[in-house]
């Protein structure tokens, strides 16, 4: 999908491929794709530098209706045949364009992700980021919620679900139990045959595939692990790898969450990226320092710890996020770093001592989050680690959800909830402001609209469980 084409050769590749539609793409705020269609014959060589006009305020978190009249830019280097079109599609992954200065949105995610690469390029510290994110997802077979002034509620089901083993009717057994379902074979894992479909559509479009399994939590928790990419082209893939992974279940008559915690009481679904630089084709987190890391590697892990809980606005985005990260379920809560461990935030992985292997995992982010604005907050915090030679302090190499209440008091938390988060991130946002990779506008606008849109709608509607609590006072 990211090979190197001129706008020549995507529409020779069009041709080749009988495409039909032109469908253009570009990420929201939030990280939702979005999508227009046109008959290919509208796209020619010019389209790459004339764009496609649309209204921009119909776009959440996006500008207001007096200036609404926006571009759409397409990439040619982001090009793919839709597998799930009747029609043969052809579609680009886009930017966007204010049409009368021609300067990029400052609203687009997936240009912030772009100037956090040059950013890296003007600090002389490296000339890549490289990013892996496994993203974890629920597949289920039913999924009902509503709310109204008068009720509220949701209801999911799964026939691999373990709440299923008493049923009555067709039971044949095999679910894997809570916080168990992590590697069983079929026919306890259910959703075998629909990842194997998933990752050779990925394949086909041009994503390169590692592995894929059933995940911890039953009722259908699973994982696709990409290789790792550059920053962009690693958001890029994300979006499309939830975009194959929604049209493969839909197909098949299921429906997949990307929600941090849509079950209580077990295991949620984290996307954990993996992090390193480079320079000159060199990796630049190998070294002799703790975990086999460099001092660089350290000082980015100082500012990953340092901002993390700034970070979370971006990298643990929704109400539900912190319903994940609570002890006990894998879900890391502390800030600190560790070889192995994963109840720590940062993680040194240890399966190869080759140095092209060294890098950094951090554990908080979900699979909720906009990638584009989550990689690039990531990279910001690290290297403004790098740059003030931020000290992470004393790696942590015990379970920390075995700790003292006296030990944990020595250990700095994430925030506990969404306001939280983004209260940390209109305090501490400098480091992600450098070369205006993030804009002032930007931060502001994205507070404004999670605080309206989501912190403040879930505060102000009953919980369900309040009932059982507190309807008898």
């Amino acid at each position: 999908m990211s090979v190197s084409r001129t706008p020549a050769d995507v529409i020779q590749f069009a041709k080749e491929n009988d495409a039909k539609i032109l469908d253009l793409r570009f990420a929201d705020l939030p990280g939702l794709w979005q999508h227009v269609s046109y008959p290919i014959n509208m796209l020619e060589e010019d389209s790459f530098e004339d764009g496609f006009g649309f209204d921009g305020s119909s776009i959440r978190g996006w500008q207001a209706i007096s200036e609404s009249d926006m571009l759409i830019m397409p990439d040619p280097n982001m090009v793919f045949m839709d597998p799930f079109t009747e029609t043969p599609t052809l579609v680009i992954i886009c930017n966007i364009v204010d049409p009368i200065t021609k300067q990029h949105y400052e609203r687009d995610p997936r240009w912030i992700a772009q100037k956090a690469e040059k950013y890296l390029l003007y600090t002389g510290l490296g000339d890549t980021a490289f990013f892996g994110a496994e993203a974890e997802f629920f597949i289920f077979d039913n999924i009902r919620f509503d709310q109204a002034p008068n009720y509220g509620f949701y209801y999911i089901d799964s026939e691999e679900g373990r709440w299923n083993s008493g049923r009555a009717d067709h039971n044949l057994g095999y679910r894997p139990r809570y916080k168990e379902g992590y590697f069983p074979v079929p026919p306890t894992d259910h959703h075998m045959n629909i990842r194997t479909e998933m990752v050779q559509l990925m394949e086909a479009c041009g994503l390169n595939i590692e592995c894929h399994h059933h995940e911890v939590a039953t009722g259908g928790q699973c994982e696709i692990d990409q290789r790792f990419d550059t920053l962009v082209k690693s958001a890029d893939n994300m979006m499309l790898y939830k975009y194959i992974v929604r049209n493969v279940a839909f197909a098949h008559g299921r429906t997949v969450t990307f929600m941090p915690k849509p079950l209580w009481n077990d295991n949620g679904s984290g996307m954990h990226t993996h992090q390193s630089i480079w320079k000159d084709g060199e990796p630049l987190f190998a070294g002799d320092q703790y975990a086999g890391l460099s001092e660089m590697a350290l000082h980015y892990i100082g500012g990953l710890l340092k901002h993390s809980a700034a970070l979370a606005a971006f990298c643990a985005p929704t109400t539900n996020s912190y319903k994940r990260l609570v002890p006990g379920f894998e879900a890391p809560v502390n800030l600190a770093y560790s070889r192995r461990n994963r109840s720590a935030a940062c993680r040194i992985p240890m399966y190869s001592q080759s140095p092209k292997s060294k890098r950094v995992e951090l554990r908080y982010p979900d699979p909720a989050s906009n990638p584009y604005l989550a990689f690039s907050a990531m990279m910001m915090a690290g290297v403004d680690g790098i740059l003030n030679k931020i000290d992470p302090g004393e790696p942590l190499d015990k379970d920390i959800y075995d700790l003292s209440p006296e030990e944990l008091r020595n250990v700095p938390a994430l925030p506990t909830s969404l306001d939280g988060a983004l209260m940390a991130l209109e305090e501490d946002h400098e480091f992600l402001t450098r070369n205006d990779v993030f804009t002032e506008e930007l931060i502001a606008s994205y507070i404004d609209y999670k605080m309206s849109a989501e912190v403040d709608a879930v505060r102000q509607r009953p919980h369900p469980y309040e009932f059982s609590l507190y309807y008898d006072i």
